[in-house]
This record gives structure tokens, C-alpha cells and sequence, in this order.
């Protein structure tokens, strides 16, 4: 992904920005840090960053459920929240982004005809942000979708209880599908991957990385190619 692209030969990339970044004590210079990586970014490639719920979209989510509320308004209460921790990253941004959050991929497209950065949250109850961030990156024909998270990549089994997991820097889509893919569906249950969003990948052939959402190693492997994280092939 060289410097040298004119404007309209950017290529589009999709990044998954992990819900961890938006936490109760997340401090105003962390979200300034990543706006300030994509807008140096954005002469170089087209950005669009769909922004996770995080802890906070889970605690809404786990009030509502012992409220009684069903999985749809639950899932309704998360991207509720994935959008306003989006207009926290566009606030950031500023004049560079796109001025409005889509709340759907016709509207994502049309925002790209502007040439700058789009900021995305959640867009349709039933589907995670790993998901929505898939069907993006096919709708508009995505050079690479990066899946930004708060682990370096995927393992053989949970690293935060096996000190001997091992993770993978190549992995293929059907082998994540049997590690990832049988999670809980539950509203603020979506792991790193959920089954809408592999089989998306699959038959749309995306060029997928999932990595640390560290802003060095971002900006590595957007300009210059770095290896970080776990590329997932066919």
C-alpha cells in the first residue's frame, strides 16, 4: 500500500475499531491519537472505521436483559451505543470525516463519493460490528478488512486463561469458523469473529487481518505492509 496514490486510486480500507478504545475511562488523548492516525492516513487510502460498543454497550445491555427485554431491543441498545462512541471518534476527526454516521450500507457508499474519512457504528439488530464491518468491506469491494481488537490476533484458545496459546499469523476461514464461529449469539456476546461475518468473508474473498487496534502497528500495516496479527486465507 504505497504513498504514491493519487485520489482516485486510494485504496478502500475497512478497520473494525474494538469497543475496548470506547471505556468508561477512556481519556479524550487516546481517541485524539487514533484521529490523528487516520487523518494522516487519509490521503493515502479510504478509510471507513466502524466503531465497537464495548463494555459500555454490554453494561446498557445487561440492565435491558434483567429488565426482561428481548434480544432485538438489546441488540437495538447496542448499536445505539457503537454510534455514539462513532460521533466520538468523528468529533476527533473533525472536517476530515464525513459529517454524518450511515445507518446503512447504501448510505456508507454514498458517503464515500465525498472522499473523506467515514465513521460507522452498528446497523441492523441481529448482526455484530465484526459483522456489519464484513458486509461493508463486500459492499464496497474493500482492498483489506482489518479487525482491530483488543488481542494480537487469533489463538488456538483463550490467552487471557492459557498461558500456552499459540497464535496463529495465517489461519483459513474454514478453520475460524470452527474456532469462532460457534459462539454465543446473545447481544453483547460477539467474540472476534461471529458466523455472519466469516461467511461473508468467504464467499466475498476479503483480505482479512485481525490484530492489535496499537496505532503503530496499524499504521505499519496499512503503509507499509507489515506483518501483525492473523491474516485469514481460503
Amino acid at each position: 500500500m504505497g504513498s504514491d496514490m493519487n485520489e482516485t486510486e486510494r485504496q478502500k480500507i475497512v478497520i473494525k475499531l474494538s469497543g475496548s478504545v470506547f471505556n468508561f475511562n477512556t481519556q479524550s488523548v487516546v481517541l485524539k491519537e487514533y484521529a490523528d492516525l487516520f487523518m494522516s492516513l487519509n490521503e493515502k487510502v479510504q478509510l471507513i472505521i466502524i466503531t465497537g460498543g464495548g463494555k459500555i454497550a454490554r453494561h446498557y445491555i445487561e440492565l435491558a436483559r434483567a429488565l426482561n427485554g428481548d434480544e432485538a431491543t438489546l441488540d437495538t441498545l447496542g448499536i445505539d451505543v457503537s454510534r455514539i462512541n462513532a460521533r466520538l471518534l468523528l468529533t476527533a476527526i473533525g472536517r476530515l470525516g464525513y459529517p454524518q454516521i450511515p445507518k446503512s450500507l447504501d448510505e456508507v457508499s454514498m458517503a464515500l463519493e465525498f472522499n473523506k474519512i467515514v465513521v460507522v457504528g452498528g446497523l441492523h439488530p441481529g448482526q455484530s460490528t465484526n459483522a456489519t464491518s464484513a458486509l461493508i468491506s463486500e459492499k464496497i469491494g474493500a482492498n483489506t478488512f482489518i479487525n482491530a481488537t483488543d488481542v494480537s490476533g487469533i489463538y488456538d484458545k483463550d490467552p487471557a486463561v492459557n498461558s500456552d496459546a499459540k497464535m496463529f499469523t495465517e489461519l483459513s476461514v474454514g478453520k475460524c469458523m470452527e474456532l469462532l464461529g460457534q459462539k454465543n449469539s446473545q447481544a453483547g456476546t460477539y467474540e472476534l469473529m461471529d458466523l455472519v461475518a466469516l461467511k461473508v468473508i468467504q464467499r466475498s474473498r476479503i483480505r482479512t487481518i485481525v490484530m492489535n487496534s496499537d496505532i503503530n502497528s496499524l499504521k505499519d500495516i496499512i503503509l507499509k505492509g507489515s506483518n501483525f496479527g492473523t491474516r485469514i486465507t481460503f
